[in-house]
């Protein structure tokens, strides 16, 4: 009984840590409405977090998992389906038409995928144990891309040594659901659920330090000469001087003795 309150409990804090992890993308999703672009963000990470939210839903509903043994799941799953889909349709309005594609060509994939997973374990397998074990490892590969969808970005924070378009708070709530995943699956003696957060675990904290190594550095402003204007009668030179930084451009004025 006791172990059976501490699995309830740490999926309680799962459901929590999960529920910070699918909101995050308000703050990015409330720039691309402020700058009606998606800019440089990528729309694969929230594509595969629908995918695994599909796929979890499926997986703790009775028709796979006996009765509601996982409960958890269900619950904050759904949640994840209703405000990634959300996301991705935002991302998709906002986008380039080149981006547009790469969503399409993401996102008809997923879905078939969950399609064919649903009817196949529905209607090939009969008994409890086989369709979790079809489900679930279904249900690794997504939660594993996933957690590895990062790795795009992360690829890109260290080759521009900025952090940008890597939120914090994606990256932390990623490290702390994960890792509360991963001990409601080995506490519930199901590796389906423990085995892909032992790589989103690890994935977090690589999130982390990357997040932490370059989050103070900034590339150096760009200088740029608009003009110069010469005035004979005071023998001044006028220079209107431009410093881009991070986007922001301030202009001053150099007088200079000729």
């Amino acid at each position: 009984m006791g172990d059976d309150k501490l699995r309830l409990s740490v999926g309680i804090l799962g459901n929590g840590a999960s529920l910070l992890l699918y909101t995050a993308p308000i703050l990015t999703f409330s720039r691309v409405f402020k700058k009606k672009s998606t800019e440089e963000f990528s729309c694969f990470p929230y594509v595969m977090t629908l995918f695994n939210c599909l796929v979890y839903t499926w997986y703790g509903l009775p028709i796979v998992s006996h009765l509601w043994e996982n409960f958890p799941l269900v619950t904050i799953n759904g949640v994840g389906i209703l405000l990634e889909s959300i996301f991705i349709f935002i991302y998709f309005c906002y986008a380039s038409p080149k981006e547009k594609i790469k969503v399409g060509v993401v996102f008809v994939p997923v879905i078939v995928v969950f399609g064919l997973t649903t009817a196949i374990s529905a209607v090939v397998f009969d008994d409890h144990r086989h369709r979790k074990s079809f489900v679930g490892s279904v249900g690794l590969v997504a939660s594993v891309s996933m957690y590895g969808s990062p790795l795009v970005v992360m690829k890109k924070v260290i080759e521009t040594k900025s952090v940008e378009y890597m939120p914090f708070y994606l990256s932390f709530f990623s490290f702390l659901a994960s890792s509360l995943w991963m001990a409601y699956g080995l506490l519930s003696h199901d590796l389906f659920l423990a085995s892909p957060n032992m790589v989103g675990t690890p994935l977090g904290i690589l999130q982390l330090i990357l997040y932490f190594k370059y989050k103070n550095k900034r590339e150096a402003p760009t200088t740029m000469v608009m003009g110069t204007w010469t005035d004979e009668k005071n023998k001044t030179t006028l220079n209107l001087v431009v410093d881009i930084d991070d986007g922001d451009a301030n202009v001053k004025n150099l007088n200079n003795a000729c």
